[in-house]
């Protein structure tokens, strides 16, 4: 391990290195030699560090490190910088700048997994961490200057100069003074995964009886053929599913329905607002001619409630409205299937798969989120028992899951859809578009709340039922699932590229979640504009627009104001919109590019016009 220490005052902290195996440590300060080793203690210092092998740099300025070292001995392991200050009385605001040119150069000397070592007395930082703290405005906002640069904060905790043997700390006002490091804190940055580049991707699915292309929407474009149910996937979400089937597999027969299941759906859906779902336009020259698609349609595919104008068409011999959107739910191919009669009574069906969903910014609110939808005939009478012990089965099955992963026990709870009290999250109500709810599935992790919606317990429209058989069927979030056992707080963070996260869950294991980036800067800016004559906002369009241009780092859209205006009637509104990253770097500039995009944005696709 390359090892570089910055601004040694009087080398102390580097000597208690120096002797540490595998370590080879470069040690530098910003004086001259002859001025450094004039204090205290840093002749003695100086020595000992290079009777142990390392290298003593003098006159280094931590803003400029690619100058000092040949290309072939630039990249560190681990970069100390303890208590940095520009000299002598310097404010928050100079003292900003130095972190700001010292994170920049550190990006160019710094090993790709490496760590930038920052220690700061009590306060500086302006972190939570800090104990009291700070305001914003009167401290060093060390996490939001590392993101200008990359980095983000994965770990804080106390500077114990004590347990340094022979560190003694100098320095105070540019003098060999020592200073106060009570509650000091050393802050740990790693560097961030790249910003994300939206080129366009195409992507290839089969309709009807014909495989397509069409171009993903910008918004997706990270989170489409993502694999995460794929069979080597280690991923938290497929670790749920497999608990769950296997759970599942010990009281019913239980099939997977293992064919690929289509990602796009053709025509109008009744009963769903369309701003809720994703419209596609095939790739030129490739969109399946009415004669195919009508014959895949009636042969294969006729969906009820999401495809009745299509199945309409079929029959009467129309044209087929050549309208395609993605996948909002796996209902309807459930229900292709009961048609067909393609089951086996008191045998479990299990579809599962990506869905697509425009909804608004919050953060339980996902536009793609992995469904899993369970598919039971039973015999008419013996429904309500049935789905009683289904739900029980999954009841058993996340209480063990949440007990193992934190040791305590789940609150999960079976509503009425008729008596349901709590406030529907966007999973829920989206899922009253469908058609009609039995229960509400919740799980929380407080007793004392109902916890969140994750499921659904509906049985099959009346044009789907028979004599002999009931079909029930429940629609289960994998995403907020995994979200609620392991403490994952954003859903972002299920979709990060950073391969930190995959790290904490070994295969077929599930644990609490370490987030590895504490604190996240975030940069408020407001936005108003003027709504056209005799219109309404789409809000879901909206907040669809500051997903795409900020590629989801904006965590919350707040309504401020609802002006209208006096005489002419016109109105206005005023909206909050807060920028913040849950997995890699956000720098206050890049947040401020992003919002002059949103802005125009909306102006375009809104027909607002700006204030």
């Amino acid at each position: 391990r390359r090892v570089l220490l910055l601004g040694e005052g009087n080398f102390s902290f580097a000597a208690a290195l120096c002797g540490a195996q595998g370590t080879h440590v470069v040690a530098t300060c910003y004086e001259s030699e002859e001025e450094a080793a004039g204090r205290g203690g840093a002749a003695r210092s100086i020595r000992r560090l290079r009777d142990s092998g390392a290298e003593v740099v003098f006159s280094v300025d931590c803003t400029k490190l690619k100058e000092h070292f040949l290309p072939g001995k630039r990249e560190f392991d681990c970069i100390y910088f303890n208590f940095p200050h520009c000299g002598r009385k310097a404010g928050v605001v100079k003292n900003r700048q130095l972190l700001a040119g010292f994170f920049h150069s550190c990006a160019e000397v710094l090993a790709q997994e490496g760590e930038v070592h920052v220690a700061l007395c009590n306060g500086q930082g302006g972190t939570p961490a800090d104990q009291p703290r700070r305001e914003w405005h009167n401290s060093w906002q060390v996490v939001a200057v590392a993101a200008g640069a990359g980095f983000i904060l994965s770990d804080v905790h106390p500077f114990k100069a004590e347990t340094i043997d022979g560190y003694k700390c100098t320095g105070y006002r540019s003098q060999d003074k020592s200073f106060c490091v009570e509650g000091a804190l050393n802050h740990i940055f790693t560097q961030s995964t790249a910003p994300l580049c939206f080129t366009p991707v195409s992507c290839k699915t089969q309709l009807g009886s014909q495989n397509v292309s069409f171009q993903v929407p910008q918004v997706l474009v990270d989170k489409i053929n993502r694999g995460f149910l794929e069979g080597n996937s280690s991923h938290p979400v497929r670790t749920v599913k497999e608990k769950l089937s296997a759970g599942l597999s010990q009281a019913f027969a239980l099939q997977n329905i293992s064919s690929c299941l289509p990602l796009l759906h053709q025509g109008h859906p009744d009963g769903v607002c369309h701003s809720n779902l994703f419209w596609i336009t095939l790739s030129p020259g490739e969109a399946p001619s009415t004669e195919k698609m009508s014959q895949g349609l009636a042969n294969a595919v006729v969906f009820s409630h999401f495809g009745q104008d299509t199945d309409k068409s079929v029959q009467e011999g129309r044209p087929i409205p050549q309208q395609f959107y993605l996948r909002p739910s796996l209902l309807p191919h459930a229900q292709a299937i009961i048609k067909k009669r393609a089951f086996s009574p008191g045998t479990l069906q299990v579809l599962s798969g990506p869905v697509f969903r425009k909804c608004r910014i919050a953060p339980h609110s996902m536009p793609v989120f992995h469904e899993m939808l369970i598919v039971l005939a039973v015999s008419r009478g013996t429904e309500n028992s049935c789905i009683q012990m289904l739900v029980d089965n999954i009841k058993t099955t996340l209480n063990s899951l949440h007990q193992g992963i934190s040791g305590i026990k789940a609150s999960i709870s079976l509503q009425e859809a008729t008596s349901f009290g709590t406030e529907l999250n966007d999973f829920a109500a989206f899922e009253w578009q469908l058609g009609e709810i039995l229960h509400f599935l919740c799980v929380g992790t407080d007793p004392d709340h109902s916890g969140s919606c994750v499921g659904v317990i509906r049985t099959a429209p009346d044009g789907l039922k028979s004599r002999e058989l009931v079909v029930v069927s429940a629609s289960l979030n994998l995403d907020l699932l995994a979200m609620l056992l392991c403490g994952i707080s954003d859903w972002r963070m299920l979709w990060t590229s950073d391969r930190r996260f995959l790290r904490q869950f070994p295969e077929g294991e599930l644990r609490l979640f370490k987030s590895f980036s504490l604190y996240p800067p975030s940069y408020v800016h407001d936005v108003s504009f003027w709504v056209p004559d005799g219109e309404e906002l789409d809000e879901v369009a909206f907040h669809t627009l500051a997903r795409k241009v900020s590629g989801e780092m904006v965590v919350s859209i707040q309504l401020r104001d609802n002006f209208q205006q006096p005489g002419t009637g016109r109105r206005s509104l005023c909206y909050r919109v807060t920028f913040q990253s849950c997995d890699r770097a956000l720098g206050c500039r890049e947040a401020a590019e992003m919002q002059l995009h949103f802005r125009e944005e909306i102006q375009q696709h809104l027909g607002v016009t700006l204030r």
